[in-house]
């Protein structure tokens, strides 16, 4: 289950607008990241907008942009991964605008990479949304590693 903090609605965004967001993407979002954090990149994918601009700024240093880069990059990324026992993504603020919406957050997790011993990582994420009919598509995400633990 995701876990959200402070969020206020963006000019010309409404309080329902952000909630609805926030109740019908964003747990479909972390069940998403969840599979490929074992390994199955496509339910991500599925998420994700093949209408450019897209792009990724991940945590391995991976800069992409196009989908087709992007769609290479999730793959690549769901192949370091296996035995999740834990993801979380925890939304610290948010909102939505017309057809544009932002989430700020971390990612939480324990997982094995590249085959060896499960490890608790602790990401710092930024993603952006694009309403593309009456879906939200993810356009942009940028990731970078944090201390697993936060200091005392």
């Amino acid at each position: 289950m995701y876990t959200k903090f402070a969020t206020e609605p963006l000019k010309g965004g409404t309080v329902e607008d952000l909630q609805e967001f926030l109740d019908s993407f964003v747990p479909r979002q972390q069940a998403a990241d969840e599979a490929l954090h074992n390994g199955d990149a496509e339910p991500r994918k599925q998420l994700w907008s093949r209408e450019d601009p897209v792009t990724v700024l991940g945590a391995f240093g991976v800069a992409a942009s196009g989908w087709g880069e992007v769609n290479k990059t999730f793959d690549w990324v769901a192949a370091q991964f296996s035995k999740c026992e834990s993801f979380q993504l925890e939304v610290i603020a948010a909102g939505v605008s017309g057809d544009l919406a932002y989430t700020v957050g971390y990612e939480h997790s324990r997982v094995s990479r590249d085959g060896g011993p499960a490890r608790s990582n602790r990401l710092r994420v930024t993603h952006v949304y694009r309403r593309e009919g009456a879906q939200w598509k993810i356009v942009h995400r940028h990731g970078d590693g944090l201390e697993s633990e936060r200091p005392g």
